[in-house]
């Protein structure tokens, strides 16, 4: 495997996991913090 290939294989996984954590990791709110279901902040 030359370099091209591994920066290339890289650079699809980074992609991947980016992916993934955008899409389906779900973050873990504050109960105090604002943001989501209407908590009259604004």
């Amino acid at each position: 495997m030359d370099i091209q290939s591994i920066i290339a294989y890289f650079l699809v996984i980074a992609a991947a996991v980016f992916l993934v954590k955008k899409f389906f990791w779900k973050k873990k709110k504050k109960a105090d913090g604002c943001g989501g279901d209407d908590c009259g902040c604004h």
